[in-house]
């Protein structure tokens, strides 16, 4: 039986702004609230809470989205502080380092509203679990929600709510100079279909001079290993949601890794020069450089880093090649916005990444660039826009772009897990790596290392 007396107290204290909707959501469980009673105190107080707390909406940025997307989001910023104040500012992040906001929220505070910057697989649950973010569903139109391209929807729901508002889509594709591929004697059109192609094809790159190098990949794991991968088994996951390094599809993953070792440039598995090692990584400047043909990473590398050409036109974009048994997949990721649990205007903020994910001008900055600026590469994660793009095709609009929207049919987001980065970033790629660089001749036993220790931690986390 509900409690009259605290129920009347807690309509009262959430009508007036004075409590968050964690304790509303806690203390109408408590004493025994009815699901839509629920549901209407929270929008009742979510106004009230707004109307208490009207002020300015604060964004904050990983670097790297302001760096390649500046000036789109800057005109986005321009016209929504025209109907409600915005002060965006850089996240105090490196590395994928979440231990500010974790500071804060222990204090029930939050310098900001909204964190764009989260990518599910790598910090979500993370945030879920330390209580610093909450869903976006009370805030969320329902038109967007299903506006969603489904894969990318599921990827940043967790318990049935979605926690992540995507922005920017990133997809593990293979890529290639055109130019040089030609100089080597081979079609600059075709792409590798299968890994033994690709590998051929990048020898040959190397033996005929046609580049020092054949080919190149981001050392980290989750930028190479899993996509790969991917490529011939997508069931690659524990009960929990780990990635299983000693499946048997890892291990042939990583014998394609040592022979693509073979024909790269010797620094390709150093760590970065930016952001705690993460980026700045050696394959990049490579393939800036033109010293690689073939080029294994998310699409948005290839065109930034082939943007620095002499002719840009020269690059071109595949999914990426597969075993011949192999089921063809790939890695997707999307890095789109948290709504912290202790922000404030969250009506505001949903509105604002309404605007933001919509607006033509920044998909037209991303995917075709602007005078003095290459492409940043990501696209739109909106079936509508989609659809609009088709039925009529903008000037600005590139055929790679279609590509990308494509594999999301054949890709699949590494599994959103507290170790969900860590599991290759801190414990699991200083394991398999051995095996690339010759300490180790066994891919079993150094993946079965990597796996051990992932588990260790886990344990130790409890």
């Amino acid at each position: 039986m509900t409690d009259g007396h605290a129920a009347r107290a807690l309509f009262e204290e959430a009508l007036s702004g004075r409590i968050n909707r964690r304790e509303l959501l806690q203390r109408a469980a408590a004493i025994g609230l009815s699901v839509p009673v629920v549901a209407a105190l929270v929008q009742a107080a979510a106004g009230a809470t707004l109307a208490a707390e009207e002020g300015t909406l604060t964004p904050t940025f990983y670097q790297w989205m302001i760096d390649n997307h500046g000036p789109s989001i800057e005109q986005v910023n321009e016209d929504f502080s025209k109907t409600f104040p915005l002060d965006a500012k850089i996240a105090p992040v490196e590395g994928f380092g979440i231990e500010r906001f974790v500071a804060e929220a222990r204090d029930e505070n939050s310098t900001w509203d909204i964190y764009l910057g989260m990518t599910p697989f790598v910090d979500m649950k993370s945030l879920i679990d330390a209580g610093v973010i909450e869903p976006w569903d009370p805030y969320i139109p329902q038109d967007v929600l299903d506006d969603l391209i489904p894969a990318v929807r599921e990827e940043g729901t967790f318990d049935g709510q979605l926690y992540n508002w995507p922005f920017l889509l990133d997809i593990t594709v293979q890529g290639w100079n055109a130019e040089i591929v030609e100089k080597a004697g081979l079609d600059p059109e075709a792409a590798p279909r299968t890994w033994d192609e690709y590998l051929a094809n990048a020898a040959k790159i190397q033996e005929s001079g046609a580049a020092p190098f054949g080919c190149t990949f981001d050392g980290h794991g989750w930028r190479s290993l899993a996509p790969i991968t991917h490529s011939i088994s997508t069931d690659v996951y524990t009960e929990d949601g780990l990635f299983d390094f000693t499946n048997d599809a890892v291990v042939e993953a990583l014998e394609i890794m040592k022979r693509m070792m073979e024909v790269s440039h010797p620094d390709v598995l150093n760590p970065g020069t930016s952001d705690g090692g993460v980026n700045g990584t050696p394959d990049e400047g490579a393939f800036a450089a033109q010293q690689v043909a073939y080029y294994v990473k998310y699409q948005n590398a290839h065109l930034r880093f082939a943007g620095t050409w002499p002719d840009p036109g020269n690059l071109r974009l595949a999914g990426l090649p597969k075993t011949e048994t192999g089921v063809g997949g790939t890695v997707f990721w999307d890095t789109g916005a948290a709504l912290f649990t202790y922000g404030k205007n969250k009506q505001q903020a949903a509105e604002y990444m309404r605007a933001l994910t919509y607006d033509d001008r920044v998909w037209e900055h991303s995917i075709s660039g602007s005078e003095g600026s290459v492409p940043a590469g990501q696209v739109p994660v909106y079936q509508s826009v989609w659809e609009k793009y088709t039925a009529n095709r903008p000037a600005w609009m590139t055929d790679w772009a279609f590509l990308i929207r494509d594999q999301l049919q054949v890709s699949k987001a590494i599994r959103p897990h507290t170790f969900g980065v860590s599991q290759f970033l801190s414990f699991g790629d200083q394991h398999w790596q051995k095996y690339l660089k010759g300490d180790e001749s066994d891919p079993r036993k150094v993946l079965q290392a990597a796996m051990d220790a992932v588990l260790e931690e886990v344990a130790k986390a409890g």
